[in-house]
């Protein structure tokens, strides 16, 4: 069955563009499904396309998503010089390969990767690859130390994670492990994930903020019970840390926070750059603690255009012009710039949640003090309407917030989500919290809900059964 396929039904009978006249151009009709017959003047496809997106909602206006929606004028510059470099040929582009070796070493030692262990790493189109390579280094790592001989490999990691993770384990046959959430536990814990473990294991995922309610997992207690396991029965089972948004964040908003490789059963850790990176979407980035960890069957070396080059990737040919602004950015801000930006975005979330709760008829699940990232549900004396009511309500005037239900075990837990990013500030912080309070009297007159879970709006994860 294809992915995708012809449109039909009642709209099948006008398969095209209408476009008005601009200026003193003839009306034009083009088809949706197929090439036009004659070239367009280029002010006419432009507006053409132009127009097919003004429906589209306002990427700044989106609570939803965690990825970059605003740069500076002189990183769009960078990036539209860079768009045309294929960042894969690295003997053509040896300014951009040198630019990418340099962010994945400051971000080594942003993440306290011990220099004589030699870590490695690489760029990637976003957090999703960036896991799936650190999947197969486990992997492959099980497999080494003889682990078929002994079943089928699995991974452990708790039900909140992203839907990369189900991927990983459907397209490699590992069998995924999840831990279910249970009462007001949201997330995976030292004793939770130690329970499902065992000598086919080939690793631990802890993600350091779940994209459910914005918290960390306690990526030391885990690495620690798993120390406590090995003494009893030998199992090595390294950490890997899926920190798509927190590993951006954790460094400069909770230094003393141990997470990172600093513990040395953290084998790997990811990150978006295309989130709390900064950067447009879509760049990741992988980090491996040691060579040992990366293992160099899995890297290969292409005779590309003339020259040798080391790669690990499950894409090829990409722009580098993400890899040009990333390492723009880490220059640009510096340390003291990231962590006031990431430090700005947690005193919104948590300035904004605070408001949102002493409205009444909501309740905090989390609160924005480790990811600026919270959620939060209707009360249970609400009986008017749902959390899918308030997403809908707050869409008409252009605010997209997620409403959802809650994973395995806790499905009847509705919440909203609310995702601050860099350029949300404290005035646009303000002008939502008067649109909730502009829809709650409207919606308090609806005698019950008007929308249940099959309005959801949140994807981060697969259905599971």
């Amino acid at each position: 069955m294809p992915l995708t396929q012809p449109s039909g039904g009642h709209h099948s009978h006008r398969r095209s563009v209408s476009v008005n006249p601009i200026f003193t151009r003839e009306p034009l009709e083009i088809p949706h499904d197929r090439f036009p017959s004659d070239q367009l003047d280029p002010d006419t496809a432009y507006q053409i396309v132009h127009d097919e997106l003004m429906l589209d909602g306002n990427a700044r206006l989106n609570l939803a998503t965690f990825v970059s929606t605003w740069m500076e004028p002189q990183a769009r510059t960078l990036m539209a010089e860079c768009f045309d470099k294929n960042m894969i040929d690295k003997d053509e582009y040896p300014g951009t390969a040198e630019l990418e070796q340099r962010c994945v070493r400051m971000l080594a030692n942003l993440w306290h990767a011990p220099p004589a262990a030699a870590p490695t790493g690489c760029s990637t189109t976003g957090s999703s690859e960036a896991c799936m390579l650190a999947g197969l280094a486990l992997k492959r790592r099980w497999q080494q130390a003889g682990g078929e001989k002994r079943g089928r490999p699995n991974l452990v990691m708790g039900v909140n994670v992203q839907i990369c993770w189900d991927k990983f384990a459907a397209y490699w046959d590992v069998e995924p492990r999840l831990v279910p959430m249970e009462g007001d536990r949201y997330h995976l814990t030292a004793d939770a994930a130690v329970k499902y473990c065992d000598e086919n294991t080939i690793g631990v995922v802890a993600i350091l903020g779940s994209t459910y309610d914005g918290s960390y997992e306690p990526v030391a207690d885990i690495c620690r019970a798993l120390d406590d396991l090995e003494s009893r029965t030998g199992w090595n089972i390294p950490v890997h840390v899926d920190g798509a948004s927190g590993a951006m964040i954790a460094p400069f908003c909770d230094p003393d926070l141990e997470w990172d490789f600093r513990l040395e059963r953290v084998a790997s850790i990811n990150t978006s750059g295309h989130k709390y990176g900064l950067v447009y979407p879509g760049v990741g980035w992988v980090v491996w603690r040691d060579a040992e960890a990366l293992p160099d069957e899995l890297v290969f070396r292409v005779n590309y255009l003339g020259g040798e080059m080391p790669t690990f990737a499950l894409n090829f040919s990409r722009p580098g012009a993400h890899v040009a602004a990333q390492y723009y950015n880490f220059i640009r801000l510096g340390f003291d710039g990231y962590r006031r930006v990431q430090r700005t975005c947690r005193d919104v979330a948590m300035h904004l949640s605070g408001a949102i709760a002493e409205l009444g008829p909501f309740e905090l699940v989390t609160d924005g003090s480790e990811l600026p990232v919270f959620a939060f549900t209707v009360r249970d004396d609400v009986t008017g309407y749902s959390a899918f009511d308030v997403s809908a309500a707050l869409r008409e005037s252009g605010w997209l917030v997620p409403a959802y239900t809650f994973p395995a075990n806790r499905e009847d837990l509705a919440a909203l989500r609310v995702v601050v990013r860099n350029g949300f500030s404290h005035d646009l912080a303000d002008r939502f919290l008067d649109e909730v309070k502009r829809v709650l009297p409207r919606l308090h007159r609806q005698d019950s809900p008007q929308r249940g879970s099959e309005a959801a709006s949140f994807s981060h994860s697969a259905n599971r059964t």
